[in-house]
């Protein structure tokens, strides 16, 4: 094993930055045969400029690895990021399902080892590099209960169409504090379809509250 990478008998291994984080785990991904993911978004992880999605060696191998992946909801309301998904997909074999839970990022290999992001709040992001059993089965556990519940990429992107197509506009209103009365007749929506699209927006965006929406709208850069 190289120096620097993380050994199995270190039950958990934090490390501060993607660079680090690359250097200490990248070699599990050569021989991986089983990859589950949350992410938040398409670049899981970037390191100097570039993108070095943890999984991508295994994806060199599309065909020889099961990689399940899950994401955020609001990713689906970006239509580039939608046909982006569905590339991604086709082009790797990969599984994915969109869920609205609140779910941090993480990445678990084999079964064996799990690697969860720390919060993304100034300074190099810190990871946990977890190899300790039972921890790392809880992890696998918690995921197979997301998995499970969480919706085919293909049927959530057709519940979401058209909600992703009012989604500019709808968040545009919000932003200006219009009325519902006013913001339905100037999307030509009846109130009730109107307060109905918002619902759906709110959801999919892991919203309880209407300003809570437009914060996660703008967190993915959706205005």
């Amino acid at each position: 094993m190289a120096t620097g990478d993380v050994r199995t008998g270190d039950p958990v291994t934090i490390v501060r930055g993607e660079e680090e984080l690359y250097r200490r785990v990248g070699h599990l991904f050569l021989t991986a045969t089983d990859i589950a993911c949350v992410a938040n978004d398409l670049a899981l992880w970037v390191a100097a400029g570039r993108e070095v999605d943890l999984e991508a060696a295994a994806l060199r191998r599309a065909g020889s690895a099961r990689i399940r992946k899950i994401y955020r909801s609001g990713l689906l309301l970006d239509a580039v990021s939608a046909q982006e998904l569905t590339r991604r997909r086709d082009r790797h074999g990969a599984q994915i399902r969109i869920t609205s839970d609140e779910l941090s990022e993480t990445v678990i290999v084999d079964r064996r080892v799990a690697i969860l992001a720390g919060e993304s709040s100034g300074g190099p992001r810190s990871y946990s590099v977890i190899t300790q059993p039972e921890t790392v089965q809880g992890v696998v556990s918690l995921f197979d209960t997301v998995w499970r519940s969480a919706t085919d990429l293909d049927v959530y992107d057709a519940q979401v169409a058209e909600i992703r197509r009012l989604a500019p506009a709808v968040l545009d209103l919000l932003g200006q504090g219009a009325k519902d009365e006013a913001a339905a007749r100037q999307l030509g929506l009846s109130v009730r379809t109107y307060r109905r699209r918002v619902g759906e927006l709110m959801a999919a965006l892991g919203a309880e509250s209407r300003f809570q929406a437009g914060v996660r709208a703008r967190e993915l850069g959706l205005v």
